[in-house]
């Protein structure tokens, strides 16, 4: 097996962490001088292995910019192991494959965001930002207001955890900020595109589909019967609320 590469800069920056994980040395060192050259701190991985070391390790990351095709652990299985784990740190996927499908399943096990190659620095580096703004923005709220709750719903917000009464739900990150939207506005109807907006970002490439995947998601979790929701209401020609 390969020797992990874990290759920090030589001083900390206020922007954040991010771990770039990447098996081709051209890309993997572009993409993390790119982002250097922005304020971030910067750790590189070049394998799966290597990558859950860093974060095993106690290093501190913010974001996770992650390439599918990886040795030995494969950045699905990577999101899947940190999520199964309770990690939520924002996660950028990068692959060659661009379909609809490819996108669903990378986003299914965990994945904010999916970019595909060949891509523009400036593209990566405006993902990266958004994911970070909305993580820096999300850690404040959670410790303003720690614990929502509707009806059987609680949502512990600085444990990323979700109860369904005293049954816990294991939400992706995606899931788990969509579910803390509606909780923090109980019966206010949100519209896909406002809902795109407030999760994915202005800069979210794709359609309203994805929304409607995440809200079935979410409703095959959380409700007893998904056809038949009570908690994650369809406003018809409108969009969705709870209760």
């Amino acid at each position: 097996m390969l020797s992990p590469e874990l290759v920090k800069p030589h001083s900390n920056t206020a922007l954040g962490c991010i771990l770039v994980v990447e098996d081709e040395t051209i890309i993997r060192n572009t993409i993390a001088l790119a982002l250097r050259d922005e304020g971030y701190e910067v750790i590189t991985a070049e394998d799966g292995y290597s990558a859950l070391g860093a974060l095993e390790n106690g290093d501190r990351v913010d974001l996770v910019v992650l390439d599918i095709m990886l040795p030995y652990i494969n950045g699905l299985d990577f999101c899947r192991t940190i999520r199964h784990a309770g990690n939520s740190v924002p996660i950028l996927m990068l692959s060659a494959k661009g379909s609809e499908s490819d996108r669903i399943v990378g986003l299914e096990v965990g994945a904010d965001d999916y970019l595909t190659k060949p891509f523009g620095m400036r593209e990566l580096i405006a993902r990266c930002r958004a994911l970070m703004r909305r993580r820096i923005g999300y850690n404040q709220q959670t410790a303003s207001s720690p614990v929502l709750k509707f009806g059987d719903l609680t949502m512990h917000l600085q444990e990323c955890r979700v109860t369904v009464g005293d049954k816990e739900v294991s939400l992706s990150p995606k899931e788990f900020r969509l579910l803390e939207l509606f909780m923090s506005h109980p019966r206010r109807v949100w519209s896909r595109e406002q809902l795109l907006e407030k999760i994915w970002g202005t800069d979210f490439v794709g359609d309203s589909k994805t929304v409607d995947v995440h809200m079935r998601w979410l409703r095959e979790k959380l409700e007893t019967d998904p056809s038949d929701p009570k908690y994650l209401v369809t406003v018809r020609g409108f969009g969705y609320r709870l209760g």
